[in-house]
């Protein structure tokens, strides 16, 4: 216990970064949106095969999002919610290329960028306040730089940390900025459900509500060491999360890294029965995981 307040201390006093976390909103049908214009007037959603009708859903757009159509439920499920859903079958060289002219976007304010995912990305702006204003500021000039330029939109979590800042994009959608600083990201996150924190999955969850954990804020006060008896690493490093500490930095745009492992996980809206729809998520998740494994040999 001694050993991790002094780790605490030390975290604390390091010097405060600047770091925001960029979401590009509903990426897929987005750009879809953007290369067809008309798609923006009705209710539309991005799958991997329309003619089938037996794939999934890979994004969606606002009035899609009307009609609770949400992402990874089943194409039969989502048309029986909106009857008049566009379906488009999904371009990922199209995505690829967006994704390269947002994260040039962001590199004109940091050179610090680092993707998260295709439609994610962390700067570390600490640097440019000089020329570009407060994070607040910088964050939406980016917005609406990606907005104007692209036709795309962005949710940004601005905040002293990789972690807090990926929690503030999630917040608040779509086209919005979230800040969560050290004076209020107690108050705003601590009332959540403990399953709100990233990585805190299902089984986790399940394990901290028997332990009578039930929001973030149980969660940041409760004994790391009965954390890390119940969970392992796991359980120390959730509870640092929650009270706010992750020392990770962002890296210089490019960084190159050998992977310890390569792996895609889908969250599904409700449980999958019919083995025809699990064979198809699983085959898109191989396919994801063998074209990684191909660009690192």
């Amino acid at each position: 216990m001694i050993k991790y307040k002094q780790k605490f201390f030390l975290v604390q006093g390091d010097k405060m970064k600047d770091i925001l976390h960029c979401d590009l909103n509903g990426f897929f049908a987005s750009v879809e949106c953007v290369k067809n214009p008309e798609l923006k007037k009705v209710p539309m959603a991005v799958c991997g095969d329309p003619n089938t009708r037996h794939g999934i859903i890979l994004a969606k757009n606002e009035l899609a999002k009307k009609y609770n159509v949400v992402t990874a439920e089943t194409i039969y499920s989502a048309k029986k919610k909106c009857h008049d859903l566009v379906l488009v079958q999904g371009n990922y060289s199209d995505y690829k290329k967006y994704s390269k002219l947002v994260n040039e976007i962001y590199l004109k304010y940091t050179e610090k960028v680092e993707p998260f995912s295709i439609d994610e990305s962390f700067l570390d702006i600490t640097e440019s306040k000089n020329l570009f204003g407060t994070p607040y500021e910088i964050a939406y000039k980016i917005k609406e730089d990606v907005k104007h330029t692209l036709g795309l939109t962005i949710s940004v979590g601005v905040s002293f940390n990789k972690i807090l800042a990926k929690m503030g994009s999630d917040m608040k959608k779509p086209d919005a900025i979230t800040v969560l600083n050290k004076e209020n990201y107690k108050k705003i996150l601590y009332l959540l459900p403990v399953k709100d924190l990233l990585f805190v999955g299902k089984s986790t969850c399940n394990t901290l509500n028997k332990m009578r954990i039930y929001t973030i804020g149980d969660l940041a006060n409760c004994d790391v060491e009965r954390l890390s008896k119940k969970l392992g690493k796991l359980g120390v490093m959730i509870h640092r999360y929650a009270n706010g500490i992750d020392s990770d930095e962002v890296e210089i745009y490019g960084t190159k890294h050998a992977p310890k492992s390569i792996s895609k996980g889908i969250t599904f809206p409700e449980d999958i029965t019919n083995i025809e729809d699990l064979i198809k998520v699983a085959r898109k998740l191989c396919s994801y995981i063998a074209e990684n494994l191909r660009k690192k040999i």
